[in-house]
């Protein structure tokens, strides 16, 4: 029976991993949907980041349940030393989390519901064009580690290596048609994930 749940639970996990960068990639692009199908992409936008954040919420499940539930035919330990691996987890997740947060509050209500009257953001945007994405993605993989579970591990790194640079395309794609040649300069003057303080704005 614990095989069964933890195949499930694994299946489920890969499913909600993609479905919510799928939706994530919706939301982030109602200029794109505006196109088609007139005025009402941005209520349609909105829509598809309530089921992002619901699939994002599904795989954290996935990932609480991986500790009663691993799937333990695939599941390899990244480390022996389980007390080193989770205090240096620990201490990386730090910095990442209050990247995120920091990004959520600069971002304001644009975070959760995409906004026609929303203006290109300041703050931790001035140095950085997504820090959400940078935030978010070592989170997951530190989780990974916290689990101790190298196959996990594999796992994302391989999907945030496929999953982030097509967000970043269709995002910014979709933010070249809102903001025009405002965003196109800052762009050049901004890194997508790592930090330009050379080119810090005054």
């Amino acid at each position: 029976m614990a095989e069964i749940v933890s195949t499930i639970n694994f299946a489920s996990l890969l499913i909600a991993s993609i479905l919510s960068f799928y939706f994530y990639i919706r939301s982030v692009t109602p200029l794109t949907l505006q196109k088609k199908i007139g005025d009402k992409a941005w209520k349609i936008s909105n829509r598809y980041r309530i089921l992002a954040d619901t699939f994002w919420t599904i795989l954290i499940v996935n990932l609480i349940l991986w500790i009663w539930f691993p799937l333990n035919y695939i599941n390899y330990p990244i480390t022996d030393n389980y007390l080193i691996l989770l205090i240096v987890s620990l201490i990386l997740m730090v910095p990442f989390i209050i990247i995120t947060i920091k990004a959520f509050q600069d971002a304001g209500t644009e975070t959760v519901k995409a906004s026609e009257k929303t203006e290109m953001y300041g703050g931790i945007y001035n140095y950085i064009r997504h820090p959400q994405m940078l935030g978010a993605t070592p989170i997951i993989l530190l989780i990974c580690c916290l689990l101790n579970s190298l196959t996990l591990l594999i796992i994302f790194i391989i999907l945030m290596l496929i999953i982030v640079p097509i967000v970043i395309y269709y995002e910014e794609k979709d933010l070249i048609l809102r903001f025009g040649d405002s965003y196109l300069e800052y762009r050049k003057k901004t890194g997508a994930i790592i930090p330009k303080f050379w080119n810090k704005k005054k």
